[in-house]
């Protein structure tokens, strides 16, 4: 077995991953099940709701989240605002991570660097992140940088995101 597969096997024990999947088995080919996830991410993250995110797709090392491009985004030129779309970033690393971290592990943001590529497109907004490789999570603490592209409706990356999570054993 090796290490990758290793990891991602300590991985699916995520119990936020767990109940992601608990809850695509709901009706209606999973939406209300992602309905409700994401209903309860923005519980437990609050500021999270201001761009009413919708997670689409979620595994270890993988996270795709869509959000409406309302009025309510929009900056004074009319395009979707960069700190909505920061939002947007974060919202999408750290549901993967949460996702991606097994139980004996914690992690907390510690930095995001920014690029603003393009104004967006009219439309709704994807944030996507997938990490190329799940770490091992052993007893040393580590940086995980977790790479974001915000897309517009063409599938442009419009921002690109790096979101640096410091990832560390629990106290036993």
């Amino acid at each position: 077995m090796t290490a990758v597969t290793t990891a991602v096997q300590n991985t699916e024990s995520a119990p936020t991953f767990k109940l992601w999947k608990k809850m695509q088995k709901m009706p209606l080919g999973g939406r209300v099940g992602s309905w409700l996830f994401s209903q309860g991410i923005c519980f437990k993250a609050p500021y999270f709701r201001t761009v009413r995110p919708q997670i689409k797709e979620l595994r270890p090392g993988l996270c795709r989240v869509t959000a409406p491009n309302r009025r309510g985004m929009h900056n004074h030129i009319g395009t979707y605002h960069a700190i909505a779309s920061c939002n947007m970033a974060e919202v999408a690393a750290g549901v993967m991570t949460e996702a991606t971290v097994p139980p004996t592990h914690r992690w907390i943001p510690a930095g995001m660097t920014v690029e603003y590529n393009a104004k967006a497109s009219k439309g709704p907004v994807t944030a996507v992140t997938r990490l190329e490789e799940i770490p091992e999570f052993g007893e040393e603490k580590f940086d995980l940088v977790v790479p974001v592209d915000v897309l517009d409706a063409n599938g442009i990356a419009f921002v690109t995101a790096r979101i640096t999570m410091y990832i560390s054993p629990k106290k036993r």
